[in-house]
């Protein structure tokens, strides 16, 4: 059950898209927005009016605020003030969760109210400019989705470089670098939960024809995306910190690696390939490659430490890799910011501003130190493996609320009409 709707792309302009998001250091690949539904129409005869205004309110406010905000929410903006002084990103958050309790009443013990409401949402990443389903599930995965995408734009927020108070180089602050791992487990966690507890309860046939942005393998790239990025905040402070060995950067590198090459392999066979979606592929694949970079950078510099020719040898191959890698990241930074919707880099900063100047140095002093040792053809011509551990970072565990109280009222509410009405014939 549940009538599948796709709008083709050339249908109308529900859909913004903004020619230039500013500077990115976390990639959004746009906000899903939803559309008004009717549910007085669609469940007017089932439950409370009370409960059906309360539906309404708290969808309504949504559909108000993703509407003003996603066609700038993705731009570069510093800090968004709103009439009740909180930031606009936290206010359409917890909108969100305050229609998300309410929301599962439609879906608790398999109620067959699940399938009365169409609910649309405008898509960004599919060809398909909007997709309507008569299925409740598609709107609790729509709602994490959205959840999602909003921490990421938080954390894109908190991670663009700032002039600091003594007028030097922009920086991230060690705050706000912290407070964004926490917001990347936290997107992350509600990912998770979409793919193993939501995506499961919609049919076959659903899952099947949900749009591109909300296929298992986008919401799986995307969580480990979250995950990616949150290791390599964790490897930046790592290398600020003088207690932190280059086995601890190597193992948070190489785990960095995992988590970039799983999110490609998941949308590799994807049809991401319309603005929004052709940019996400463009920005996994660079911090993939940049990954390997630090990745080959760190191994190459412990392999160095051996007192073997054989290891000497490896050293200077990963090195060479981590140089490869760091200019073929740097060819792929410039076609992610070329990709429309146009974006451009921040000042460098954290892993990445420290390895611009390390590994093109160190390769370098590497490779003529030991050139009188090895020749050219002893040196491999391929990379060393790179060491495989396991990942350590996970999503937050995040579940599900209760359905709201409210509809244990309205339960009770239905009990009395029953009552009554069977009072009344009698």
């Amino acid at each position: 059950m549940g009538c599948l709707v796709s709008t083709p792309k050339d249908s109308g302009g529900n859909r913004r898209r903004p020619g230039n998001i500013g500077e990115v250091s976390v990639y959004v690949p746009g906000l899903r927005i939803p559309k008004s539904v009717d549910f007085f129409q669609s469940l007017g005869g089932h439950l409370s009016k009370t409960l059906v205004e309360r539906l309404t309110a708290l969808r309504t406010r949504i559909v108000v605020m993703a509407g003003q905000e996603a066609p700038t929410i993705t731009r570069t903006r510093r800090k968004t003030a709103t009439q009740h002084g909180g930031s606009t990103l936290a206010d359409l958050h917890q909108a969100l969760e305050d229609y998300l309790p309410v929301l599962l009443g439609l879906v608790t013990d398999g109620s067959q109210l699940q399938y009365k409401v169409q609910f649309i949402w405008v898509n960004q990443e599919d060809d398909a400019e909007e997709t309507a389903m008569f299925n409740a599930w598609y709107e609790v995965l729509s709602v994490l989705h959205l959840m999602a995408m909003l921490l990421l734009s938080q954390a894109n927020l908190l991670l663009l470089p700032r002039t600091s108070a003594d007028g030097y180089q922009p920086k991230v602050s060690e705050e706000s670098r912290r407070a964004s791992i926490d917001i990347f487990l936290k997107a992350a966690g509600y990912l998770d939960c979409a793919v193993r507890h939501v995506l499961p309860q919609l049919p076959s046939e659903l899952r099947r024809n949900l749009p591109v942005d909300l296929a298992e393998g986008v919401l799986r790239a995307l969580c480990l995306q979250a995950l990616g990025q949150g290791v390599d905040i964790q490897l930046g402070m790592a290398i600020d910190s003088t207690k932190a060995t280059l086995a601890v950067k190597r193992r948070l590198a190489c785990e960095m690696v995992k988590y970039w090459q799983q999110a490609q392999d998941n949308v590799m066979n994807l049809p991401l390939s319309n603005g929004w979606g052709e940019k996400h592929r463009l920005f996994i694949k660079w911090k993939y490659i940049e990954a390997k970079a630090a990745a080959y950078y760190y191994h190459g510099l412990i392999l160095d430490e051996g007192n073997t020719e054989k290891s000497h040898g490896m050293a200077v191959a990963a090195l060479q890799a981590a140089d490869e890698y760091f200019k073929e990241s740097k060819r792929a930074c410039e076609v992610f910011n070329a990709a429309h919707p146009l974006s451009r880099n921040p000042p460098l900063w954290g892993t990445m501003k420290y390895l611009s100047e390390k590994i093109p140095k160190d390769t370098s002093s590497k490779v003529r130190i030991n050139r009188d040792l090895y020749s050219y053809e002893k040196i491999m011509e391929t990379a060393p493996t790179l060491p495989d551990f396991a990942l350590a970072l996970k999503p937050d565990e995040y579940q599900l609320p209760p359905a709201d109280p409210s509809w244990n009222e309205n339960v009770q509410l239905s009990h009395i009409g029953i009552n009554q009405v069977n009072h009344d014939k009698r």
